[in-house]
């Protein structure tokens, strides 16, 4: 049964394969076949979005425009370049470290650089500062440090610090220093004042020149005010009640000393100085009042003109006409005195 059984169900050998078997086996064996083919390029793998209604051919863009160089923006050789943030600040040169001037400069910015003035207050101003003490000890210092200065600066200030008693030689030998070359002289007697130099010229780098002056509002009213109120003792009340009453200038001006006395508020001493002042020749005769110790006399005394001849033959005429002119004049002198003097009567009564 046994030997049957084994017939029955033959036996299956599993070989099982070596390392080196299956090593050789991995070298041997082919890659299988792969369905993807890469394309060569971008363009040839989606060629066939070209052929689809969402493609469209972009234009050409224009090539930018090249910058051109500018040259304002290149610093000139003979000022060095400040540093970043300038615009807006002060530049200190590097010889004013230490210098007791800088702590009082609080309202505006400034920063060290490399530049030939002492301070840069801007595309056009510079200034060098001097004290009068180290002026007295180096005299010759200031006009080395002009010659220094670039010359394309409209504004070079010279920012003197008074700070000796005696100032009238060391000052006056600064001044003819710095109107000889063309700089403009300041004068401070304390580090605070010469700081605010500084800083004002700083602000006002860029403003316009009629800043400064008195702004008169252009309206007739206001060009009356100013007119009219020049005259003493007028104010704008009563430049109101001139202009309503008489309506012009022109109507004030040829008004009579009646018409401006009916002027509520318009007193004598008003009316005088308008009168006065409109009225008034612009150019003053000049009179001479010589004191006379005597009585006037009551004739004034003859004018008597000196007559150049025009011929030589006609000068000793002209001497006789001189001397008898002279001889009349002399008498009617006498004759004057002669009726001023008292009588003997009068005498004795004023005795």
């Amino acid at each position: 049964m046994e030997n049957g059984g084994e017939s029955e169900n033959p036996r299956f050998v599993i070989s099982v394969p070596s390392y080196d078997e299956v090593a050789d086996n991995e070298g041997n064996k082919s890659q299988p076949q792969s369905f993807f083919k890469p394309s060569s390029s971008f363009s040839q793998a989606f060629n066939f979005i070209k052929k689809s209604e969402f493609y469209e051919v972009a234009s050409a863009a224009p090539p930018p425009p090249r910058n051109p160089v500018q040259t304002d923006d290149v610093p000139s050789p003979s000022v060095s370049a400040a540093p970043r943030g300038s615009r807006n600040s002060i530049i200190v040169s590097h010889r004013q470290k230490g210098n007791p001037l800088l702590k009082h400069i609080r309202n505006v910015r400034w920063d060290f650089g490399d530049i030939a003035c002492d301070y840069l207050l801007g595309q056009s101003a510079c200034a060098l500062y001097l004290s009068i003490r180290y002026h007295l000890l180096h005299p010759d210092y200031l006009y080395f440090r002009i010659r220094e200065l670039p010359k394309n600066l409209k504004l070079r200030v010279v920012l003197c610090h008074v700070d000796v008693e005696d100032v009238v030689k060391p000052l006056l030998e600064v001044t003819k220093t710095a109107l000889l070359h063309d700089c403009t002289l300041l004068c401070g007697w304390s580090l605070e004042e010469c700081a605010r130099y500084l800083e004002t010229v700083k602000v006002y780098e860029n403003k316009p020149a009629d800043l400064i002056q008195g702004q008169t509002d252009m309206d007739y009213l206001s060009r009356l005010n100013h007119s009219l109120t020049a005259v003493r003792h007028v104010n704008k009340t009563d430049v109101v009640t001139l202009g309503s009453t008489f309506g012009s200038l022109a109507h004030i001006m040829d008004a009579s000393m009646e018409d401006l006395a009916r002027c509520p508020g318009i007193g004598e001493r008003k009316v005088k100085r308008l009168y006065d002042t409109f009225h008034e020749p612009f150019k003053r005769a000049v009179t001479n009042n010589a004191s006379t110790t005597g009585k006037a006399s009551s004739n004034p005394p003859t004018v008597i003109k000196a007559q150049v001849p025009e011929n030589v033959e006609d000068a000793p005429k002209q001497g006789k006409l001189e001397t008898g002119c002279i001889q009349k004049y002399s008498e009617s002198r006498s004759a004057a005195a002669v009726q001023d003097m008292p009588t003997t009567n009068e005498q004795t009564k004023e005795d």
